[in-house]
């Protein structure tokens, strides 16, 4: 076996978090115990001090090697420390401790438009983020053509770059991180800004990197572009690399630590952009045909969700939609109000509804819920990834189950064998 490209030993990543103090007495008590006993009020200082800082381990002795020519899919929940990984092999950011080995010139792409200038046009910013990843001008000056090509935004490539969108942006610094024929290419789940089109036209050009024996490190909650375009893969939690090898093992590892821990989730907690201020979600509970809360349904029971939610003010005509979706990132199916009942005109207030999910429908698995509150078709608020409870089957062989094609599970009548 050759020598790995990437080597990552003993890895740590430490930030200091501050906390605020609690307000004091004034300046006149203050004063009052420093002249009353200077050495307590020093040492209660320095407690004081200590106490508003707080360690947090985003990386904690990550250790693994990726061979060169590999894809390796980077998985792991929010918070898992991905993009701390990634940024230090990038160099944005220093390790607290540990060593990484790299074996040839890094292209990162962590963030829409990572080395561009706001003020400069698209085509000066070519030039300029090739400079940064360590390119000649006369190599980026070879590859300028397919650069422009791949982003598609020829039109625009004498206009500053302020003035494009997320997706012109973000089209723009993966054509150029990817065709400067970097050894090793770091990309996170910027790609999740462009559209359906675009990110499939990455996927393919990160799989023509690798077939050109070039290394890819692929962050992304994506599970389909994982299995499409990683050979291996670590799964990340807490800070530390719990798994790396073979990515449908890392893949199962991060599909079975989706699974609801809680019956009935604050929505308050759901960071998300609300269009409007007339109304906002508050609460998601669930419970089984008895009433009793729920975070595992056996595919022979119902899911009953009930939804709390506030309007600010009278909203006409109003409509809720929900979606499931499953933990690989497919969308299952989608239902609304209005598809069973008319749309009621609601009055300011707190309201609760709830709707049944029939679990026999559903593949064993975890998935998470989507909902979208509505009024003559605008936006109320929308809230995604809410963790539902796992769908889980006594009567079948689970090992069985995990390799069954699909999502969903359709009765089909079989009829007396015939013998012929």
């Amino acid at each position: 076996m050759s020598a790995p490209i990437i080597t990552i030993e003993k890895l740590s990543k430490c930030y200091l978090i501050g906390h605020q103090a609690a307000r004091g007495d004034g300046l006149r008590h203050a004063l009052e115990n420093a002249f009353r006993s200077p050495q307590q009020w020093l040492r209660d200082r320095q407690q004081a001090r200590a106490a508003q800082r707080e360690e947090f381990w985003a990386l904690k002795d990550v250790s693994f090697e990726v061979q060169p020519g590999e894809v390796m899919g980077i998985i792991g929940r929010n918070g898992a420390g991905k993009s701390t990984l990634l940024k230090i092999l990038s160099r944005i950011t220093e390790p607290t401790s540990g060593r990484i080995t790299i074996d040839g010139r890094v292209a990162s792409l962590l963030e829409v438009g990572t080395g561009f200038h706001a003020e400069l046009t698209g085509r000066e910013n070519i030039f300029l983020n090739g400079a940064i990843l360590g390119m000649s001008k006369a190599e980026i000056t070879r590859k300028f053509d397919e650069i422009v090509a791949f982003s598609e935004v020829e039109k625009f490539l004498d206009t500053p770059v302020k003035r494009y969108s997320s997706g012109m942006y973000v089209r723009l610094a993966f054509a150029v991180a990817a065709h400067l024929e970097p050894e090793i290419l770091i990309v996170d789940e910027v790609l999740a800004v462009g559209d359906a089109a675009f990110q499939k036209k990455c996927l393919g050009k990160m799989q023509d990197v690798s077939k050109g024996g070039r290394t890819v490190l692929f962050v992304s909650h994506n599970i389909q572009a994982i299995k499409q375009l990683c050979t291996r893969g670590v799964y990340m939690a807490n800070g530390q690399a719990l798994l790396a090898g073979d990515v449908g093992e890392a893949i199962a590892r991060y599909l079975d630590s989706k699974g609801n821990g809680t019956s009935e989730i604050n929505l308050n907690d759901y960071a998300r952009n609300s269009v409007s201020d007339d109304g906002r979600f508050q609460l998601i509970q669930y419970r089984n045909q008895a009433g009793q809360p729920i975070t595992q349904c056996d595919r022979s029971q119902e899911i009953h969700a009930r939804v709390v939610f506030n309007l600010t003010k009278p909203i006409e005509e109003f409509d809720l939609a929900m979606a499931v979706t499953h933990a690989e990132g497919i969308k299952v199916f989608s239902e609304t109000l209005s598809d069973y009942n008319p749309k009621p005109n609601l009055a300011a207030g707190d309201y609760a509804i709830s709707f049944v999910i029939p679990a026999k429908y559903l593949k064993m698995g975890s998935y998470s819920i989507a909902l979208c509150a509505l009024y003559k078709g605008r936006i109320i608020d929308f809230v995604e990834g809410l963790p539902a409870p796992e769908i889980i089957d006594a009567a079948s062989n689970k090992d069985i189950e995990i390799h069954r094609w699909g999502l969903v599970r359709i009765p089909v009548a079989w009829l007396p064998l015939e013998t012929l």
